[in-house]
Parts: structure tokens; sequence; C-alpha cells
């Protein structure tokens, strides 16, 4: 649910446009890409309790979102790849807790 919301509620049209490199108009699209990826990141700190994890899926969110961008994956390429994110924090935090 944390993913749909920042993917899907919080991100403006304009962010989804310009966090693109070329994209960009009103800011260069490292800010964008960078505003985008924190609010997953948060999310994810907030939804496990894990600041570390939080800033993992601000780092791969931003890898993912610009591979994206750069080769032209398909959306259902780019949700899987953020989906794979999603369950490696799950199996990290159940390791851990073990």
């Amino acid at each position: 649910m944390g993913h749909f919301v920042c993917d899907f509620v919080l991100q403006t049209d304009r962010m989804a446009r310009e966090k693109i490199a070329g994209g960009d108009v009103t800011l260069n699209w490292r800010w964008w890409l960078t505003a985008h990826a924190a609010t997953h990141g948060l999310a994810v700190a907030l939804l496990t309790g894990v600041a570390v994890l939080g800033l993992a899926e601000m780092v791969l969110h931003a890898i993912i979102d610009w591979c994206k961008g750069r080769f032209r994956f398909s959306l259902a390429l780019d949700q899987g790849l953020h989906l794979a994110c999603k369950l490696l924090w799950v199996v990290l935090m159940v390791s851990i807790q073990t």
C-alpha cells in the first residue's frame, strides 16, 4: 500500500515527467527523482521502523526509476523491480528477527 500511495497518489504528473533526464523543465531532473525516491524511502522507514531500509529503498528506487527512463522499461518491469525490493526488505527483516 505504501508503494502504491507514493507512486500513484503522491507523485504528481509533473514529477513523473520531470524526474526523467531530458524531461525536466521547472527543476533539474535529479531533484525530482530524489524527491520521488525519498517519499518511498520515508514510507519504508516508517512502515518498517528501520531507517537503513528506508535509505536502501530510496537508493534502489532512484536507480530503478533512472533505468526506466534511460532504457525505456515497461511499467510492468518497473513495478516488478520495485516489488522485488519490497520482498527483499521483508526477507531482511525476518532474517534479522530470527
